[in-house]
Parts: C-alpha cells; structure tokens; sequence
C-alpha cells in the first residue's frame, strides 16, 4: 500500500474526541476484540461446519487486511434500489460489473459483495482471484407506488456453484414483511451453512414509525442493536450495520421493551458507546460488526469514512463496508478512499476504546 495519510490531521479538531475516548460503560475487557485468532476462538467451537471456517478464513485473511482480525469489502447492490443509472452515472465504467472487482482487487480488499449476476457473469475469470460474495435479496424500486420489501432474487446453491465464499442478504426488521424475510433468510443461512459458506446480514430497519417529527430512530443504537441481535440470533457470522446516528429510539417512538437505567447503563452519548452497545448486541464481539460507509456526498468523503473507520474500530467492530464513496469516483480515487480506510484498521497506534 503506497497511501500515506495522516489520521490524526484528517480528524482535525474532533482527533482528541475520537483518538483518546475511553469507554466505561461496556468496557473492552468484556468484548471479544478483532485479532488474527479470532476465528480460532469464536466459530471452532460452533456449530459452524469446517468448510465454513474455511470460507471464513478466505475472507479473513485476503487482501490488505488479512490475518489482521478486520475486514474490508466492497459492496456494489446499488443498482437494484437505487436504480444503476443514479448509482453509477458519476462513473459509468461501472456498469460493467468487471471492473467492480478489478476495483476491490486493486484497492486490496477481503471481498467484494454483488448481485448473482454481476458476479456470476465474471465467476470463471475472478472466483479463485478474491472472495465473492453475493447477495441473494434485493428492495427494487421500480414497482410504481414504491415498496420496501427484500426479495429472494436466486438461490443459495448458484452462489455455491459459481465458487461464493459467502452469501449477503438483508431483513428490513420493522417492516410489515420482517417476519416473512426473517424466516426465508434464517432458512437460506442454514443452507448456505451446510454448503459451506459463510453468512453475512445486512441488518437494516424500516417503519415509517421511526421517524418522527423530532427525529429519524432508523439509525438509533438502541434499535439497530436490537437488529443485530436478531441477526446473530439466526446465526449470521457477521453483521452489516448503519453506524449509530442517536438513540433513545424505543423510548422516543414508544415501543418495544426499555428503561431509562437501560441507557444509562449500557451507553452514552459518545459516537463510540453508541457503536460499542452495536457490538455488545452481536454477542459482544464475537460476531464481527462491520459498518456501512454511507452515501458519497464529494469533497468530504475521505474524512468522513476515516472517521467512520475510527468509531468501529475503537468500538471493537471488525471493519468497514463501503461501495459509494469507492464506486462513484474515478477509480483511483476509489483505491485511494478503500486503502485510507483500511490504514485505519492497519494503525496499531488506533486501539480499541
């Protein structure tokens, strides 16, 4: 890697906020931190079969960051609910799925995570060249009024045939379909588990109950933490989450099971309790928490997936997922934005909070 980034400058004024937060509400004793031997000590003792610790270990230790303990993949799903020309019209070169994954190969990432066709249509070519991971669900939005709904687009079996490390999917917990998602995820996991494959849940929450007219909860620690604790219920091997934004979302929306010594033991107000009560809530730690590195909004794109990448790490998460502030950019500023974030990761000097 030939980036060269200062951290601490980048962070500017919030450095000493993020750099020397110490969290003393859940502390990092209590949590199963990312390391070279985390899988040695979280899935041999599982249920897990040994092809999916080998599918694990693939993922794992690919790329920049492998044998570190943290990942760094590339998701590009985009194109399906949020329409491919939106999504790629600031660089049409990816419409061309080929040069998705030239772009996570050049930049050094653990995987790349696409649509069965996307990578089906390069598998032969890229397989054997860096972890494929597909995502077998989808939300479309073509479907005129809208809906939120996840869709099964293919079956486990064609992600297996076409050399898949893991599959991804995701289960909007909260919607009026979560049950039925629920269901036929927890259902495609247990296949993908006797495949051998790993699993990987994007677990992200819809109702329009959520947002009110004080605030938007979708992104609230409480409600977020919730859903990866359902997500590791149905024994996802790691977990996509939205970094934490607020918080007090069952209390404010008035709903589910909570008390004010709930929050006041557990978290404060800090970006990085907020995350950490987001690991505690994925078996504290031991079921990797990956973040989504968000929206590309331009200039500031570097800082604010560098500052990303801090509150996960420091929150004792286990990496970034991050597609639009790569993909729509030319592309070796995608590389320079993917490898900044993962010097993060590599930075011992940035330590668990």
């Amino acid at each position: 890697m030939k980036i060269d980034i200062n951290i601490t400058q980048l962070l500017g004024e919030k450095a000493d906020f993020y750099l020397n937060h110490v969290c003393e509400k859940i502390t990092k004793d209590e949590l199963q931190t990312p390391s070279r031997t985390s899988l040695d000590k979280v899935f041999t003792q599982s249920n897990r079969n040994p092809q999916v610790l080998r599918s694990l270990s693939q993922l794992y230790n690919y790329g920049n960051l492998g044998g570190t303990g943290y990942l760094s993949i590339l998701p590009v799903d985009q194109g399906i609910e949020h329409s491919a020309a939106f999504s790629f019209y600031k660089n049409p070169d990816y419409f061309d799925p080929e040069n998705i994954i030239k772009l996570a190969i050049e930049a050094g990432c653990n995987g790349v995570a696409s649509t069965f066709g996307a990578l089906g249509l390069n598998a032969r070519k890229y397989a054997h060249k860096i972890p494929f991971i597909v995502k077998i669900n989808h939300n479309e939005l073509l479907t005129f009024p809208n809906k939120y709904n996840q869709t099964l687009f293919g079956k486990v079996k064609a992600a297996w045939d076409m050399g898949a490390v893991a599959v991804g999917a995701t289960i909007y917990f909260g919607s009026e379909e979560s049950n039925r998602q629920l269901k036929e995820i927890a259902e495609a996991f247990e296949e993908a588990h006797n495949l051998g494959m790993a699993t990987i849940l994007w677990c992200y929450t819809r109702n329009e109950a959520f947002k009110t007219g004080k605030e938007d909860y979708h992104a609230a620690a409480d409600v977020t933490g919730q859903a990866n604790h359902i997500g590791v219920t149905i024994q996802a091997d790691i977990i996509k989450q939205k970094l934490p934004t607020n918080n007090f979302g069952f209390k404010e929306i008035g709903f589910g099971k909570y008390d004010d010594e709930m929050y006041e033991t557990l978290t404060t107000e800090h970006p990085i309790d907020l995350c950490r009560l987001q690991v505690a809530n994925c078996f504290m730690g031991k079921i990797g928490l990956i973040n989504s590195g968000g929206g590309s909004k331009g200039k500031s794109d570097l800082v604010e997936a560098i500052t990303t990448a801090v509150i996960n790490k420091r929150a004792g998460g286990s990496g970034l997922i991050m597609g639009r502030k790569a993909f729509q950019k030319p592309f070796g500023e995608g590389v320079e934005v993917l490898q900044s974030v993962q010097k993060v990761y590599l930075d011992t000097k940035i330590s668990i909070a």
